[in-house]
């Protein structure tokens, strides 16, 4: 299932029975970011909370949307419910744009005018704290 959100397309893996995300909550979620290729192929970025995808140990990743997160972030999960698992895709635009990310050297890179593929899986809500945390 395709839906639209500006440019970010989400792609949903498997459909969440919870209620829709939204700004005022903080969520709990299992992430893998991926940068996609023009060919559409995925290559693993180094960051992941699961430890299926290369992360030491499953370690949740706690965010709040619109909280300290690219545009793409925010807008690809606020199309999503608690229980889903989607891919985001995320244009340049709407992630880290011309700016390169970490170290070409070190775990974690991403190299300037990136596409971002995010595989995530939202849990449910951590509090109702609304701004920061």
């Amino acid at each position: 299932i395709f839906i639209s959100a500006a440019d970010v397309i989400v792609d949903v893996i498997s459909e969440g029975s919870g209620p829709p995300v939204t700004p005022e909550y903080r969520y709990k979620s299992m992430v893998t970011l991926y940068i996609e290729n023009s060919d559409g192929s995925k290559t693993p970025s180094g960051w992941s909370t699961r430890k299926s995808d290369g992360a030491t140990h499953d370690k949740p990743f706690l965010f709040q949307p619109g909280v300290n997160l690219i545009k793409g972030w925010t807008d690809g999960v606020l199309r999503m419910k608690e229980g889903e698992r989607s891919l985001i895709h995320v244009p340049p635009e709407l992630g880290y744009g011309n700016a390169p990310v970490g170290s070409p050297d070190g775990a974690f890179y991403i190299s300037a005018g990136s596409h971002l593929l995010f595989d995530i899986e939202i849990y449910g809500k951590v509090d109702s704290v609304i701004g920061d945390f």
